[in-house]
């Protein structure tokens, strides 16, 4: 008799649970398998983006190279005057003053920063257990008409002012391809501190077998792909901060 209850308890909750239900594990593993398989995924040395950014009303082109080594560059162009508003080797982070346009070492929590989030290449959720970040299924939710499954990624903590923060983002997977259509996360410092900022991702593309999103946004601001590299021939040189002019009269 007990064994006729218990079996009619597990089919009354099976009656209750969806066919379809998945894990947080099934929704990575799906999203990989469409989009060109971890293997290849595992494979990549290098990415190159080329595309334009829409800041304040003006059209900015943009050059972004990622390593798998770590290695981060960003180059803008404002009219006509190219520029690097930042690179990361992997260890020194620098950026361009905007007011001097001088380049400038980085502050130990940007570039602990730089360097934590360096091992999002390619995927933030590529081997994600072996960086040492969390997944979580939260639930179902309608995402701008779709429907979509929330997953929850914890990455390492987010360092501010030398204190560690929750370092979280919110990702929204459609559930007809398992990709990612939409992000949300909670600004950890400056004038925008505690606010959350909600980004898209669309009009995904193939690479060379791997499909890349040509359309997103960036803290709010669109940006369009023109052209994705896959492991680009890359000057390391390019990654070196420059030698600070001297600009003060010689007396």
């Amino acid at each position: 008799m007990k064994t006729i209850k218990s079996l009619f308890i597990l089919l009354l909750i099976a009656a209750f649970v969806p066919a379809n239900a998945q894990t947080a594990d099934e929704i990575i593993a799906n999203y990989f398998e469409n989009t060109g398989g971890a293997e290849n995924w595992n494979n990549l040395e290098g990415i190159k983006y080329e595309g334009t950014a829409n800041a304040q009303g003006m059209s900015i082109p943009i050059e972004y190279y990622l390593t798998k080594e770590g290695k981060q560059l960003l180059k803008i162009n404002i009219q006509g005057q190219e520029m690097t508003q930042f690179s990361f080797d992997g260890e020194k982070m620098w950026t361009t003053n905007f007011m001097t346009m001088q380049p400038e070492v980085a502050d130990p929590d940007a570039t602990m920063n730089m360097k934590n989030q360096s091992m999002d290449f390619p995927d933030p959720f590529l081997n994600y257990k072996k960086k040492g970040y969390t997944v979580e299924l939260i639930g179902e939710e309608t995402m701008e008409g779709t429907e979509t499954f929330k997953v929850k990624l914890t990455r390492k903590p987010y360092i501010v002012d030398g204190n560690e923060e929750p370092n979280i983002t919110f990702f929204y997977f459609e559930k007809e391809n398992f990709v990612p259509i939409a992000t949300e996360s909670e600004v950890r410092e400056g004038p925008m501190k505690g606010q959350v900022i909600k980004d898209t991702l669309s009009d995904y593309q193939e690479v060379d077998g791997l499909y890349f999103p040509f359309a997103m946004t960036m803290g709010g601001q669109p940006i369009t792909m023109t052209n994705i590299i896959l492991n680009p021939e890359i000057d390391e040189a390019m990654f070196a901060m420059p030698e600070v002019a001297d600009t003060e009269e010689k007396k």
